[in-house]
């Protein structure tokens, strides 16, 4: 496609003298006014321009396309993040409840006959802590009669017992507690060897 550049029309200076022109009666037709000169100037290579474009849009479309993996990677690694600090903060409050859970534990252990109405207040207490860091995830860990793990079990005496297997836990001296797999506390334990 050809442009036309249009040149501007000049007007005559304002010092000139104006000149009357007069009409001759025998001017059969008016003049016509000059079209301006129009220069023509070659066109752009179109498919040139094309390409240019084709390629800056390809490579604005890979931009996109990394920007758009690196926010969805970010907003995973975010929501990881989140998780494990809100594990981290329950497991440590639930780690500093341990105390007053063996507390209950211990009071429920001492001789009938000690008050019925205190003993029936620290069951109370008891049970309903106990239904508390069950929901929130707390687990007991299992002790007695399962082989020993050293992971999950914390050996503080040695019994020589021929009728258990060797390496089982016979007494749990202190309750281990997990959370979500990892363990919290690992339980007291007396082993058979």
């Amino acid at each position: 496609m050809k442009k036309w550049k249009e040149v501007p029309f000049e007007e005559p200076a304002a010092d000139a003298p104006e000149t009357v022109v007069e009409e001759a009666a025998d001017s059969t037709a008016p003049e016509e006014p000059q079209a301006p000169e129009l220069e023509v100037i070659e066109t752009l290579d179109y498919k040139a321009l094309y390409e240019a474009s084709d390629k800056q849009r390809a490579e604005l479309m890979d931009r996109l396309m990394r920007t758009m993996a690196d926010f969805d990677n970010f907003r995973k690694r975010v929501a990881k993040e989140k998780l494990t600090i809100f594990d981290d903060g329950a497991r440590d409050a639930l780690e500093k409840l341990l105390p007053v859970f063996d507390n209950l534990d211990r009071a429920m252990e001492a001789p009938e006959g000690t008050g019925d109405s205190l003993r029936k207040g620290i069951e109370m207490t008891q049970r309903q802590l106990g239904e508390i860091l069950k929901n929130a995830g707390l687990e007991p860990v299992p002790a007695v009669g399962q082989p020993f793990d050293p992971n999950m079990h914390h050996a503080v005496a040695h019994v020589e017992d021929e009728a258990v297997g060797e390496s089982v836990v016979v007494a749990e001296l202190l309750k281990g507690y997990k959370y979500k797999d990892k363990v919290l506390r690992p339980s007291m334990v007396k082993v058979a060897n």
